[in-house]
């Protein structure tokens, strides 16, 4: 790293995550890029973890700097992942960042999951507000040491750094929990397939009322190789392209001819 550090001293990467701005994987994350770019976190100030691609329209969101020296600035924000970066990009910094990343996510976000993230879903905005994206995502829930992950994730930011990305596409990261020293690779997978265990518990609260809990095993996912299940589950670094559309392309002339009255 650090080939071109005068040029990097004037980019920017604007970092937030969905499990709060006091996260370990974020906090290890800021100190890896903060070699090849200065960084500027705006990030939930508590866990929004599985809200997607939401964004706050029938309330105020607020930010607060706690944060501002030595190329690195932290904003706290009580908004969503996608509000952040919306509030990154266009109130907050002084300029559009070079790049966004979000992570690293404590839990991976593989196959149907990516729907559910708000980890994926503010590198989604990223990609929206046409800013190279990625999110980045370790495969375990438990604690674990973010530091290599970090690193890895910095090699990328500094590819992409210099690369762009097509338009409407982002890179959804996802790295497996293990030593570093084991990880057999790196793998350009597609999207998988989720296997779900949810279930829906009733309950009742102490005045009588009835109330639902959403629970369930972590997903499987089909191991189809070449996708991003079948590399984590074989200790590789998956790294998928997505894109903003969801169009169907190849199905579009079946429905032209379903025979649609009015």
């Amino acid at each position: 790293m650090n080939k071109n550090k005068e040029t990097f001293d004037k980019k920017w990467i604007l970092l937030t995550n969905d499990d709060g701005y006091s996260s370990p994987g974020i906090k290890a994350l800021a100190r890896s890029l903060r070699k090849v770019a200065r960084v500027f976190v705006v990030a939930p100030d508590r866990e929004r973890s599985a809200i997607g691609h939401g964004l706050t329209f029938f309330n105020p969101i607020r930010a607060h700097e706690i944060r501002n020296d030595d190329g690195l600035v932290i904003y706290k924000s009580d908004g969503t992942p996608t509000d952040c970066v919306l509030l990154g990009i266009h109130q907050l910094m002084e300029t559009p960042p070079d790049l966004v990343i979000s992570g690293i996510n404590r839990g991976a976000n593989l196959g149907d999951d990516v729907t559910y993230s708000g980890t994926v879903g503010a590198a989604m905005e990223g990609a929206i507000q046409a800013i190279p994206s990625i999110a980045v995502s370790l495969n375990s829930m438990e604690e674990f040491d973010f530091e290599s992950a970090a690193r890895f994730t910095a090699g990328i930011a500094e590819i992409l750094l210099q690369k762009k990305l097509p338009d409407g596409v982002f890179l959804n990261i996802n790295i497996p929990a293990i030593d570093f020293s084991l990880v057999k690779g790196v793998e350009i997978t597609f999207q998988g397939r989720s296997i779900y265990h949810q279930k829906i518990v009733k309950r009742v609260d102490p005045k009588g009322n009835n109330y639902y809990w959403i629970t369930g095993a972590t997903p499987d996912g089909e191991p189809i190789e070449g996708s991003d299940f079948w590399a984590v589950k074989n200790n590789s670094i998956s790294i998928t392209p997505l894109h903003l559309s969801l169009t169907n392309m190849s199905y579009i002339d079946e429905l032209k001819n379903w025979k649609f009255s009015i």
